[in-house]
């Protein structure tokens, strides 16, 4: 079991900067069944429950069309997680491996990402399935899922191919 701001075997924290050199707009807010980083789902789920993401005046104008969409990219900010450890363990076994190797709420910026399902929209307020964040998790931006769409400029020369060698 996992305890709360523990350093395992193997993993490294860091000294963390004194400042910051972005600023993000919380434009929403997202409501979850779960209240308690222990027991929230580490991976979202199609079949999870339906979760509610609340879009704040004036970015909830930017709601126009989302219903044409039937799954959403959400990324959100997990205000409650470690930003310090560069090193982690997540199998308690002490094999530690880099931060960005590793899907972990654990990072210098804690910026979560889902793929949900739009099961409607009501309002300013998205109703949503497959989350696994915190009630009151802060939404920094929705977008539809990018695997809806095609590139929009054909294939140039010199753009990576899948199969390339290069």
């Amino acid at each position: 079991m996992v305890r709360l701001n523990e350093v395992r075997a193997g993993e490294q924290a860091i000294d963390l900067p004194a400042g910051s050199d972005a600023a993000l707009y919380f434009i929403g807010r997202i409501h979850t069944p779960w209240t308690d980083r222990l027991t929230c789902p580490r991976q979202g789920r199609p079949d999870g429950p339906t979760c509610r993401i609340e879009v704040f005046a004036p970015w909830n104008r930017g709601l126009d069309s989302i219903a044409e969409f039937e799954r959403l990219e959400v990324l959100y900010w997990l205000h409650e997680s470690r930003r310090d450890l560069v090193m982690q363990s997540p199998r308690s076994d002490g094999n530690a491996r880099g931060v960005f190797s590793l899907r972990t709420p654990v990072r210098p910026n804690p910026i979560g990402t889902s793929i949900v399902e739009l099961v409607k929209v009501e309002g300013s307020t998205l109703i949503v399935r497959g989350l696994d964040c915190l009630d009151g998790t802060p939404l920094i931006d929705l977008k539809p899922d990018r695997s809806l769409f095609k590139p929009l400029a054909p294939a140039q020369a010199g753009d990576f191919q899948v199969g390339d060698k290069s």
